[in-house]
């Protein structure tokens, strides 16, 4: 089962852990365990699959954990269990980042739903990345002219006027924005813009 598929347990009950890992198990699912935030934060280094915490925990609590993991960078998608349930909390829990929050006690389909739906979060954000680094690769492979042409191009500026804004002929252009078709493997304007914006490198026409 790939990374982005795995289930983190995080919770200092052994008894819950066990319990969360035999019904994620259970419903087919790849499962790790930590008995802490803390031991999750040593252990694992990438933002793939889930989490599944607990709010109350001793050290370092669940919104604590929220805001340690989005410290680290790009966070997989957490679900946050509490047996305290208030509006504040969840409100807190959400704004450090959590994706869903479920008050104890609850139902095994209600848990089992919110982590599909958190694992299918992780896979289009993993997806995503990839095609963003993707992207930037060919974005990195133009030179500086194309480059030029690229920004105009996507800024809605016509062959003509981007000759203008460079000192060369349209159709000097017109080769230019071949070659940038060729490299971003784009097979139209609108291809084109969609892998510039993806890149997140657009410099407005400039």
């Amino acid at each position: 089962m790939p990374t982005d598929a795995l289930v983190h347990v995080v919770d200092d009950d052994l008894a819950v852990r066990q319990a969360l890992a035999f019904l994620l198990a259970a419903d087919g699912l790849a499962v790790r365990v930590h008995e802490s935030a803390n031991a999750y934060l040593d252990a694992v280094t990438g933002p793939g699959g889930c989490i599944v915490t607990d709010v109350r925990m001793p050290e370092v609590d669940g919104i604590e954990f929220l805001r340690r993991l989005r410290q680290k960078g790009p966070m997989p998608p957490v679900i946050v269990m509490t047996g305290h349930a208030d509006v504040p909390l969840a409100v807190e829990a959400m704004r450090a980042g959590a994706v869903h929050f479920i008050a104890k006690p609850f139902d095994d389909e209600v848990l089992l739903a919110s982590v599909r739906s958190a694992l299918a979060q992780a896979e289009r954000s993993a997806n995503l990345a990839t095609q963003r680094d993707a992207a930037r690769a060919r974005l990195a492979a133009l030179s500086e002219r194309e480059r030029q042409v690229l920004d105009r191009l996507v800024a809605g500026k016509a062959n003509k006027v981007i000759g203008l804004d460079l000192g060369i002929s349209p159709w000097t252009v017109e080769i230019y924005r071949a070659d940038v078709m060729s490299k971003l493997q784009a097979d139209s304007l609108p291809d084109l813009v969609r892998t510039a914006l993806l890149a997140g490198q657009l410099e407005d026409g400039r």
